[in-house]
C-alpha cells in the first residue's frame, strides 16, 4: 500500500511540476531550427561617419559604421533581436550615389550571419524593397552554411541631436534564406 501511495504521489508531483514549467515565463523548450524560409525583418540602424574624402566638384567618399538591432516582423525567432554591425562606403560622384558594405548579425548565443550589400542591386520583382540587396554569404554556429538574398528598403528617420553627423534609418528586409 505504501509503495503504491509513493508512486502515486511521485506521478502527481511530476505532473504538477511539468504543468508549472509550461506556465513559467521565460521557460523555453528548444524548437528545431528551420532549414529555409522567407523572413521579413527590420534593422533599426544608427549610422556614424568615420572618415570622408571630399573633392569639390568631383565627389565624396565616406566610410560609415552602422549599428543597430533587428526585429522580425512576424514575431518569429529567425532574424529577431540580433545585434547588427556594418562597415560601409558611401560614394557620391556626379549623378552616381551608392553605398556598398558588409554586415554581421549576432544572436544571443553569439552565432553570426555575414552578408554583403549593394544599393545599386535592386530586386525589381519587389518594388517596395527599392534601396538595394544584401547577399547572405555564410554564418557560424546554428547559421553555418546559410546563404540567401535580402532585398531591402531605406526609411530615413529624424536626424540625431548633437555633433558628429550621425543619422538613423530603419531598413526593412524581405529575406529568403537556406541553411545547407
Amino acid at each position: 500500500m505504501k509503495a503504491r501511495y509513493t508512486v502515486a504521489l511521485s506521478m502527481i508531483a511530476g505532473a504538477a511540476l511539468g504543468a508549472a514549467v509550461d506556465f513559467v515565463p521565460g521557460s523555453v523548450v528548444a524548437q528545431p531550427m528551420e532549414k529555409k524560409g522567407t523572413t521579413p525583418y527590420v534593422t533599426h540602424f544608427i549610422f556614424r561617419p568615420l572618415m570622408s574624402i571630399d573633392i569639390p566638384g568631383l565627389g565624396t567618399a565616406t566610410n560609415l559604421e552602422a549599428v543597430g538591432t533587428t526585429q522580425n516582423m512576424k514575431g518569429e525567432k529567425m532574424l529577431d533581436k540580433m545585434s547588427a554591425r556594418c562597415a560601409a562606403l558611401s560614394v557620391a560622384s556626379g549623378d552616381k550615389k551608392y553605398i556598398d558594405g558588409a554586415c554581421v548579425l549576432t544572436d544571443a548565443d553569439g552565432d553570426q550571419i555575414f552578408s554583403t550589400f549593394d544599393t545599386r542591386d535592386v530586386d525589381k520583382s519587389q518594388p517596395q524593397m527599392n534601396c538595394g540587396t544584401h547577399l547572405i554569404t555564410g554564418g557560424t554556429g546554428k547559421y553555418k552554411g546559410i546563404t540567401g538574398s535580402e532585398p531591402f528598403a531605406c526609411i530615413t528617420m529624424p536626424a540625431l541631436a548633437g555633433p558628429g553627423g550621425y543619422t538613423a534609418m530603419d531598413i526593412p528586409h524581405n529575406t529568403t534564406w537556406e541553411i545547407k
